[in-house]
């Protein structure tokens, strides 16, 4: 009885996950054909599992108005989600909320270097030319202090690089 259990439930996850990816998969065709109101409505249900592209995929559509009123705030919290998963993009968009002041109270340079530093960690190429412009607009203390928020967050978002 016992393995039954553990079988039905390891057969359950991998059936869930092919879910999600279908999901998401559906939605960026939505997406591709301009239909962002149902590619919203794809990626809410794989979203709610926690998936960082689904939650990214959100946050951009926020953030550019397609398919829903353009929300600056919403965006934040939806590239916050999926950047505090690991997501490289996202992590990228944050970056980019904190250097303008969009979506949150006002600019922070600090945050903005952080996130394009661990967006580049994470593997997107655009991170580190970001990086670099924002450096540019720092103080010695201000970079300092960048790099301590980059080694507390770099343990647990990427323990083993």
């Amino acid at each position: 009885m016992q393995k039954f259990v553990i079988y039905s439930t390891c057969v359950m996850m991998i059936f869930s996950s092919h879910i999600v990816h279908a999901e998401i998969e559906t939605g960026r065709d939505f997406m591709d054909a301009g239909n962002f109101e149902q590619a919203m409505k794809e990626f809410i249900p794989a979203a709610r599992t926690g998936n960082a592209d689904a939650e990214e995929l959100i946050g951009v559509l926020y953030a550019m108005g397609l398919g829903v009123e353009r929300d600056d705030v919403r965006a934040f919290e939806w590239y916050m989600r999926a950047s505090l998963k690991g997501h490289a993009g996202a992590q990228s968009g944050i970056g980019w909320y904190y250097e303008v002041g969009r979506g949150i109270n006002a600019p922070d340079l600090v945050r903005a270097y952080t996130w394009y530093v661990l967006s580049a960690i994470g593997g997107d190429p655009d991170a580190a030319i970001s990086q670099e412009e924002v450096v540019k607009k720092m103080t010695v203390e201000q970079i300092n202090k960048a790099h301590v928020l980059i080694d507390d967050y770099k343990v647990w978002l990427y323990p083993f690089r």
